[in-house]
């Protein structure tokens, strides 16, 4: 097993040569790399060693401490994301968990449960796109292929989802909402996709202004997902699945 520990008191090499030594001399040390740029030390052992036991080796003039064990960038990244998108997770969960009980209480069917799912997620999120519907079209014109083009459907996007989650909830002409819920959701992924692609740093508004979250992949797979239950949907209504 490898550690890292953090050195103080060295000030030249002949102070590295002394902790090498030191450590070297502690029992079940194998290998001792000591740096004084860093300072540092990177000690192989093949049993855990105190530190305690190590400042014993290197004497009182130097201070030996472990250092924090280095997480890598993309694991930060991924802890970031995670922490950024929890409302959304907690939205989905909501949603998820109140639709399937409802629907397992009265005889589960996955197309009602679908269609009940599609309308709780349309009706919440319009709601805090209306919050503040200016600051929420201006945000979505920065990655919406038509919104970028016509300032005003930012404004009216809101209100198309919010029409769309009653008419889900109230079951309104099925395959014409499916359609037209297919035809926003991939305009939509087409200003996701192309903004991932240039990797332009921009703020999703899913959920309006009121919470500040990074665009990024889990905002391909909120519209993806929609796309792809109202596909199902589709076929389905058709008779084709």
């Amino acid at each position: 097993m490898t550690h890292n520990y953090n050195i103080t008191g060295m000030t030249c090499n002949g102070c590295v040569t002394n902790v090498k030594s030191g450590l070297l001399k502690a029992s079940h040390v194998i290998l001792a790399d000591v740096q004084l740029a860093s300072p540092q030390a990177v000690i192989t052992m093949d049993q855990h060693i105190a530190t305690h036991v190590l400042q014993q080796a290197i004497g009182t003039k130097y201070t030996i401490t472990e250092a924090a064990p280095h997480i890598p960038e993309a694991a930060i990244a991924a802890t970031d994301e995670i922490d950024s998108y929890y409302p959304i997770y907690l939205i989905y969960g909501y949603i998820s968990g109140v639709t399937l009980l409802t629907h397992s209480v009265k005889g589960f069917d996955w197309m009602q449960w679908m269609n009940s799912f599609m309308a709780g997620i349309f009706l919440v999120f319009s709601f805090f796109k209306i919050l503040n519907l200016k600051g929420f079209a201006q945000g979505y014109s920065t990655y919406d292929v038509v919104a970028r083009k016509i300032p005003v459907y930012g404004y009216l996007y809101p209100f198309i989802e919010l029409l769309l989650g009653v008419a889900f909830l109230t079951g309104f002409q099925p395959l014409l909402i499916n359609i037209a819920t297919l035809t926003v959701m991939v305009v939509s992924t087409i200003g996701v996709v192309q903004s991932l692609l240039k990797k332009q740093i921009l703020n999703c508004v899913c959920l309006g202004t009121i919470m500040k979250l990074p665009l990024s992949k889990v905002t391909l797979y909120e519209n993806l997902l929609m796309v792809v239950m109202s596909i199902i949907m589709i076929l389905t209504l058709t008779g084709i699945i």
